[in-house]
């Protein structure tokens, strides 16, 4: 089993959600570079779970221990390891997952692959708990796109059937940015909160989950990272973002409706502004032949609804060979989407510090 990310910047992440704790390391940073660890805190809290209702109680710190590669807040070149503790965990709640699989979940592909021997407790290795070590490599990272004036936040674009406004695809503001890379319900439009928080309550009190899209938006990077076919930025970046759990699609620009359009329609038409090549329209993202354009980077990812509800659900017996129904304990999300704007965000700064 291999979870590993990147050449030039390589992530690799360990650990499984009821385990004594769950890490990453992060080999190629450069030496030298000073990381502010209360911003790290910050990008760690939003994801962390038990601060909200729309999320699972299960309490964590989530505060990573560092353990190579950093000395007195700087960068030593070594690689970076940082280990979080698990310390609230329910493993009893697990004990009927290794033979009756939940549906949606990694529970029987885990079980085949790894002959059973797969740690089904929390998800194990397939938890979206090894979402936190990916923020906090993605918390460095970002950081280090920062000094070269390159920023990245996303926010919750749908819940359900409640959408939020979309990023301008052509001109983001800063103050914007700034505002959402560090909130922990992220919305451009603040006022659709409690329509959205309904949207979930509403899944919860049917024991049920909800899904919904994240729209992330990389501004400042310059023209030529990346590379045509194999190594594009598309790639790149979704290479990333489908390490996260529950991610299920992804579109940049304007995505799939490019498939209703005419090419008069879709193709950015291009101008000189201040001296440089901008587009009048972003349909293609901010990539073109895999390569930045200058323009706004912009991506959605699909998140599916949480497979752990508490609704009874029909599954198979692994063990007896017949049909059965599975009811499931423990404490699990019934919207895993606001936790995830946090998590996407970092899986695209680690994809482009590995361009960089």
């Amino acid at each position: 089993m291999a979870s590993t990310y990147g050449d030039k910047i390589k992530l690799s992440v360990f650990g499984e959600s009821h385990g004594s704790g769950i890490g990453v390391v992060l080999d190629g940073l450069p030496a030298g570079e000073k990381i502010d660890m209360d911003a790290v805190l910050v990008q760690m809290a939003r994801r962390a779970p038990g601060k909200d209702k729309t999320a699972t109680p299960r309490r964590e710190s989530d505060l990573p221990n560092i353990l190579s590669g950093m000395l007195d807040g700087v960068l030593t070149g070594a690689p970076l390891c940082a280990v979080i503790e698990n310390t609230n965990t329910r493993s009893g709640d697990y004990g009927n997952l290794l033979t009756m699989p939940r549906p949606a979940h990694s529970d029987y592909t885990a079980y085949v692959k790894y002959s059973g021997a797969n740690d089904i407790r929390g998800g194990g290795h397939f938890s979206g708990r090894l979402t936190a070590p990916l923020v906090f490599a993605g918390a460095v990272c970002r950081q280090l796109l920062e000094k070269h004036g390159v920023k990245i936040a996303a926010h919750i674009a749908s819940v359900g059937a409640v959408s939020d406004s979309r990023f301008c695809p052509t001109a983001i503001d800063d103050v914007l940015l700034n505002r959402l890379s560090v909130s922990s319900f992220a919305l451009i439009n603040e006022e659709i909160e409690e329509t959205m928080r309904a949207e979930v309550e509403a899944a919860r009190l049917d024991g049920d989950s909800v899904g919904g899209t994240i729209e992330c938006a990389v501004t400042g990077l310059p023209v030529g990272i990346g590379e045509p076919m194999f190594n594009g930025v598309e790639g790149a970046v979704a290479g990333a973002v489908f390490g996260v759990p529950a991610v299920k699609g992804i579109e940049f620009g304007a995505g799939f409706d490019l498939a209703a359009m005419r090419g008069s329609q879709a193709n950015d038409p291009f101008r000189y502004e201040n001296g440089r090549v901008v587009t009048e329209t972003n349909n293609c993202g901010g990539i073109l032949g895999g390569i930045t354009d200058g323009m706004p980077l912009i991506f959605r990812a699909v998140i599916k609804p949480t497979p752990s509800i508490a609704q009874k659900q029909r599954t198979v017996d692994l063990q007896t060979g017949e049909n059965t129904e599975l009811e499931i304990r423990g404490r699990h999300d019934p919207c895993i989407v606001p936790r995830a704007v946090p998590v996407i965000e970092a899986a695209a700064a680690v994809a482009l510090m590995n361009l960089f």
